[in-house]
This record gives structure tokens, sequence and C-alpha cells, in this order.
């Protein structure tokens, strides 16, 4: 069976959960062909990979989402068909939207992009979308807006997809639509893997974004959704990591029959005897955070808790563990905070390998802003370690239990509270005791449901299901995996 995977913003490029998680899975089946397709902003990113792709990837795909057009030039576009308009007017109006009329639309080779946004179809289209919605705002505006919106779906629709047998997409989004698009032009079965809610996460960005104001944040947040509603539309199946995941994609329009649970998992023995504090370090309290220095998850709050924290618990160091070469003017930022406030004790390591710095950890952090099932608190779970974690995603889930009496295995605060996070901080340091249970009760509960070896089960048992279905060979073939230890 050739799989495609499907990815936006993630593997090969970035380091991080859903980057780790591809990795492992297609290490996990080396019998399998896949297939990459992956989605990006530009040119830029092309073939600046940071994993060395396994030998059973046979080829990747790049989409670009802010790329030029490369049409012949010259002209102007052709007029559509009656069908054709028709059905571009349904996608800006969403009204009963005739994907495989588009679908078929821009698989045409002589369709150009640019022509088509320039066109008097378009501009018809955003007239009458215009005239019965939204006439209280700037035409001008309102054009040149829509324009913007539609060229990332457009250049999305115009893609060359290759041909597999199963398309398995980590998110909904502009992956879900060339996933939905591969299955009306190769009949092949598709399979989406929520990690976060697509569309719940593009809502809290735009509701915070400053580049976009007033009903145009409407307007982008029902984009996505149209297009989350034609990937649950069209899937054959859709996994979540945990069970309020699964509301969500109920709630936005997923049937509940084609979802199914599926939670991480992690290789338990890789953070087994670690190396830990020597004597001297045994004097300071260490808070380790594992993570990508991204805005996303929200340092400067950690920085500004920690620093707080330490006047009132001295003994405390913090340890920030990963790349900052992603968001280099955020991280800069951060670095600048740490200087211009003068906060002893805080350390950027940079990608580490964290199996040398986790067993000396007595605790660790994430203050994210968004977050799925992060890999980074089984880790620490697995490490014997509590972790403080913003209520986000699953993270109370993981914390607290969902379907066990084991306890707490650290504490959750609400996000960027400060004042709550360092409380945390200074609770945790001031009790080893507390401590050093919540890090049992949190290897207990990665070992009752969070392993790896549960997760590649469940995998291999839908990868199985399809081939079958489809009357394909499925070899059993299936690996540890490998680690995923740097970060």
């Amino acid at each position: 069976m050739k799989i495609c995977l499907i990815a936006e913003g993630c593997y090969p490029y970035v380091v991080g959960g859903v980057s780790s998680w591809l990795h492992r899975l297609i290490q996990s089946f080396p019998s399998q062909e896949f297939v990459i397709l992956t989605i990006v902003a530009n040119r830029s990113w092309s073939g600046k990979y940071v994993y060395d792709l396994p030998e059973n990837v046979t080829e990747v795909h790049e989409l670009y989402l802010e790329d030029y057009d490369w049409s012949p030039k010259g002209g102007r576009a052709k007029s559509l068909g009656k069908k054709e308009y028709r059905a571009l007017r349904s996608l800006l109006l969403n009204q009963k939207v005739d994907w495989e009329s588009l679908f078929d639309l821009f698989q045409k080779k002589t369709l150009s992009v640019d022509k088509l946004l320039m066109s008097v179809d378009f501009l018809n289209a955003v007239t009458d979308c215009y005239n019965l919605r939204y006439s209280q705002i700037v035409f001008s505006d309102f054009l040149w807006m829509l324009r913007s919106i539609y060229l990332p779906l457009f250049h999305t629709l115009k893609m060359q997809i290759p041909k597999a047998d199963l398309y398995h997409c980590t998110a909904t989004g502009y992956a879900g639509v060339l996933g939905s698009m591969a299955k009306h032009i190769y009949g092949g079965r598709l399979l989406i893997s929520e990690h976060g809610i697509y569309t719940r996460e593009r809502e809290e960005e735009l509701i915070k974004a400053k580049w976009v104001q007033g009903i145009y944040k409407d307007i982008w947040i029902e984009q996505f959704r149209k297009m989350s509603n034609l990937a649950y539309d069209r899937a054959d199946l859709v996994t979540s990591l945990y069970e309020h995941a699964r509301e969500l994609e109920i709630e936005l329009g997923c049937p509940y029959e084609k979802t199914m649970l599926t939670p991480n998992g992690i290789l338990v023995e890789n953070f087994q005897n670690l190396p830990e504090k020597s004597e001297e370090e045994e004097e300071k309290v260490y808070i380790g955070a594992v993570l990508r220095v991204a805005p996303i998850k929200d340092i400067k709050t950690m920085i500004h808790a920690f620093s707080f924290a330490r006047e009132t618990e001295p003994s405390l160091k913090l340890w920030i563990m990963g790349p900052w070469d992603e968001e280099q003017e955020y991280a800069k930022e951060c670095f600048d905070l740490v200087e211009a406030e003068g906060i002893p004790d805080i350390e950027f390591t940079g990608r580490v390998d964290v199996r040398e710095y986790l067993g000396k950890m007595d605790v660790t952090i994430l203050t994210s802003i968004s977050e799925g099932q992060p890999l980074t608190i089984l880790e620490s779970f697995a490490a014997h370690k509590p972790v403080i974690a913003t209520d986000v995603g699953n993270c109370r889930g993981l914390i607290m239990g969902e379907s066990d009496d084991l306890g707490a295995a650290g504490i959750v605060t609400h996000i960027m509270n400060v004042e709550e996070i360092a409380r945390a901080m200074v609770s945790m340091a001031r009790n080893k005791e507390m401590r050093l249970q919540m890090g049992e009760t949190g290897y207990q509960r990665v070992l009752n449901k969070y392993q790896y070896a549960f997760m590649i089960d469940a995998y291999r048992g839908i990868y199985s299901d399809f081939a079958r279905n489809m009357g394909l060979e499925w070899e059993e073939g299936v690996s540890d995996g490998g680690d995923r230890s740097k970060t």
C-alpha cells in the first residue's frame, strides 16, 4: 500500500510534536512506501529538512501557499463555464460548495491562479457576495481581502498531487483540501489525524491577530471552517488524541461514526536511567522547558513568572531546551527580555538531546497558549518528573488523569497568568515530597495508557483495515520507530 502523508508547516522542516510523530510513524512501518506532500509558506523553505528521511520515503512534494503563478503570461483569463462559475460563486458564498467542479477546474493545466483572481468572473462572484452579505464595508477593501484569502486556497487546488492508495492528513485546513481533492481524482481513501483542532487554532490566532480587523476576522474564520467541513465530509476516518478533541470535531461537523481516539505514545524505556544531578547541583531546583522557542509556547510569560518565583525561592533555575532558529525574531525578544530584566539562572540550551538534561530536572513546564497532547509531558512522566502546564489541549487530562484515579501528576494553570505560574514554581520548589509523588503518578499514567506500542498498534490496525478493504497487500513489518530524544 502506498501512503501519502500530507502535513502543513511541520515535517520535515521543523522539529516538534507533530513532526516527531510523523517521523516515528514512517519508521515504524518500514515495509510500506510513504510519499510526503508538505505545505509550507514559500519556496525559501524548499529542501531545508531538519530530519534525515527514512529509506521508505520515496518522494517529497512541496506546496507553497505564497507562491508565484508559473502559468504562461499575457492575455486575460478565459471566461468560466456556467457550471464552473456557479462552483466559484458557491465557494465565496459558502452555499453548498460544489467542490468537485472546483477540483476539476483548478486541475486544468491552462488555468492561471493570478488571472482568475483578476478576472471578471471572480469580480462578479465577489460582487454578489458583497451585495448579499457585506455591503456595509468598503468594496475595494473587500475585493482585495478576498483575493488574499483565496490565493493560498487556489494554489492548493492547483497542486498536482501524487497518486497513492491512502492519503493521511495531519490536519484539516489546506492539508484536508489536498486529501479531499486526491480522493476525488484517484479514488483512494482519506484518513485525518488531528493533533490539535485546526479550525479552533486558526480562530484563536485570528481573534488575537492585529493584521486583520473587524468583520474580516469573521471572513477568514469562515474560510477555515469551510475547508474543515470539506475534510470531515470526505474523510473515511478522523482520529483525535483525546476525548475533548473528538467532541470538538463533532461540534464542528464531523460525523461521530467517523471518529476514533488514538492517544500519543512514547518509548518509556528511552527515558530510564538518565544522568542525575551531582551533589553540588542538589542545592538547586531545576525547572526544564522542552519546546521550540516560538510565540505559541509563550516563553515571555514563562520568563516573567520565573523572575517572580525566583525572588521568593532563589534556589530555582530554568532551563529552556529547544531550537530558536525557527522563530529568530521572537527568540531575540526572549533573550533581550532576560537581559533587560537582569534575570539570573535562565539558560537557553538550543537543540539538545533532552535525555542528557531531563534526569536532572525536578519539574518540567509548558506555558503554551495552544497544544494538542504534548509529547514533552509524556516524556517528563516517563522520566518520573512532574509537570506544570497551562490548561490547553489535553494538558489537564494528562496531569489530572481522565480514566484513572492515580491523582495529580503536576499543577495546571491558566494561560498567560504570571502570578499563578510563579506560585506553581514556588510550590514545586518547596515541596520535594510532593514533586516525587507527582512524578511517580505521571510515570504510572504513561505505563497504563501512553506507551508507544499502544499507539502503533492502533495505526497498524487502521492501515491494515484500509489495505484489506481496498484489496491491497499489507506487509506486517514494524519497527520500534526510533526515538524522539532531540528537540
